[in-house]
């Protein structure tokens, strides 16, 4: 899972906020300001990239059912509702939670119908959605 901006967000401020003892100001004190430098670092990757793959991936979704929409009717029904064009975090997120609903649907159907072709393309999307929403930690590299 990669987490969103606002919870990045969230968890600096947690890690900056909780008073440390003072027995425990030295090294405590340096490995929290490391996790925050991390958690910045992450968050701004986040900022930069989360909302286009978001978007991307409502995108990749949507199409995916209209493909499948003929053979899968049983399963996807009348289609997604509309995208609502809420580029809030929330709204992008809101709005992902209900297509990855259809797409577990949609995958079990498959693989009970053993639909090998839609399966290989559910799998494929899944790698190509987690790619883009990967984040990086400082000095993993590549």
């Amino acid at each position: 899972m990669t987490p969103a901006l606002p919870t990045l967000l969230i968890g600096q401020a947690v890690a900056l906020g909780a008073p440390a003892p003072p027995e425990c100001l030295g090294d405590y004190a340096a490995s929290r300001a490391g996790l925050v430098a991390t958690l910045l670092v992450l968050a701004a990757q986040e900022a930069e990239r989360g909302p286009a793959a978001r978007a991307w991936e409502n995108g990749a979704l949507r199409s995916l059912f209209e493909a499948a929409e003929r053979e899968y009717r049983d399963v996807l029904g009348a289609g997604p509702p509309p995208a609502d064009g809420a580029a809030t975090w929330s709204g992008l997120d809101a709005e992902n939670a209900d297509l990855r609903r259809r797409l577990i649907a949609l995958h079990e159907a498959a693989e009970a119908r053993r639909d090998a072709t839609l399966q290989r393309r559910i799998l494929a999307l899944y790698v190509d959605m987690a790619h883009a929403r990967r984040l990086e930690l400082p000095g993993a590299g590549g």
